[in-house]
């Protein structure tokens, strides 16, 4: 009799060991506080972004949602952060572009695509071509003349060679056949002061960071990253019009979490971000800025971030860069 009282005993608390990650998951998140990594320096555009999705994140989940910066490393210290973090869906990452580029950069210290989760795609923002004011170019098909009929001489700035800025000007020159000398800076604000400067000849930078020097005539804008020309900027034709050949190229946004972060947590983070990105506020917020919201679903997402790897990889093995 004491044998099966025993093994009923266990029978029991085995059950509710197996029942445990999913009440825990049900609970979720149980009025515990989450972070938003973003990682990358406060005041750019992910982290104003991802700042004003966690300000109407918090009441739709019923809890408090605060954004942690984690910068450096083109984004590789943040994200590997929350690679490590526990799966319980309170570390969650707000990641850009660079996450699809570095891996075919440089050595990571992490799987991104067996590491993180797609919860996802917030939005796209596309970018601009931008040369300095006193600039002899008046167009972009005069500064791509220039340039193939000077290979190697004109001068294009970016924020490191794991950013976006670097990979879509890199894009445009090898789909129209030139090349132009990159100059990295620490930093896309100091490239954009680079080109305010006349340090350089031409950049690329996101609508969000480029458009109130454009607008204020310290910048020109030849060209914009999209498929369609953008309304805060409908003179300004598009790079594919410019080259005439197809072309986009875009800084997306997107939300992860850890590998291992039970299903139903990874869903309803899904649908409280899309609810997130219908209020007006936040649809008024990414029109200004010239940006596109997405609200995929998580199978979308990862579709989309499959692609935009195999295209850097492709990117970065025409420019013969060596993996460090």
């Amino acid at each position: 009799m004491k044998s099966r009282n025993f093994n009923t005993l266990l029978s029991v608390v085995a059950l509710a060991i197996s029942l445990a990650p999913a009440a825990a998951s049900a609970a979720w998140p149980d009025g515990k506080t989450i972070s938003i990594v973003v990682p990358y320096a406060p005041g750019g555009t992910a982290d104003a972004l991802a700042r004003l999705i966690a300000q109407h994140l918090g009441p739709k989940l019923a809890t408090s949602v605060v954004v942690v910066n984690k910068a450096g490393a083109s984004g590789i210290i943040g994200a590997q952060a929350v690679a490590q973090a526990s799966p319980d869906g309170l570390t969650v990452l707000y990641d850009a572009t660079p996450l699809s580029i570095n891996p075919h950069l440089q050595r990571m210290p992490f799987d991104a695509e067996k590491d993180l989760i797609p919860v996802t795609q917030v939005g796209l923002t596309p970018m601009l071509m931008t040369v300095p004011k006193n600039s002899p170019y008046a167009s972009g098909q005069d500064l791509m003349k220039s340039a193939k009929a000077s290979p190697g001489k004109l001068t294009f700035g970016s924020g490191g060679q794991g950013t976006v800025q670097y990979m879509a000007p890199e894009l445009m020159n090898q789909s129209f056949g030139v090349s132009m000398l990159h100059i990295p800076y620490k930093s896309g604000g100091l490239a954009i002061a680079a080109t305010l400067a006349g340090e350089i000849d031409m950049g690329f930078f996101n609508l969000p960071a480029i458009s109130g020097h454009v607008k204020n005539g310290l910048v020109k804008a030849l060209a914009i990253t999209s498929a369609h020309r953008n309304p805060l900027f409908p003179d300004v034709p598009t790079v594919a019009e410019v080259i005439g050949k197809p072309y986009e190229s875009y800084e997306w946004n997107g939300v992860f979490l850890p590998r291992g972060t039970p299903v139903d947590i990874v869903n309803r983070l899904n649908a409280a971000l899309r609810e997130v990105l219908t209020t007006p506020e936040i649809k008024a917020k990414f029109d200004s800025l010239g940006s596109r919201i997405v609200a995929s679903s998580p199978e979308d997402f990862r579709k989309y971030l499959n692609a935009e790897s195999g295209r850097w990889a492709t990117t970065v093995k025409a420019a013969g860069i060596k993996k460090e």
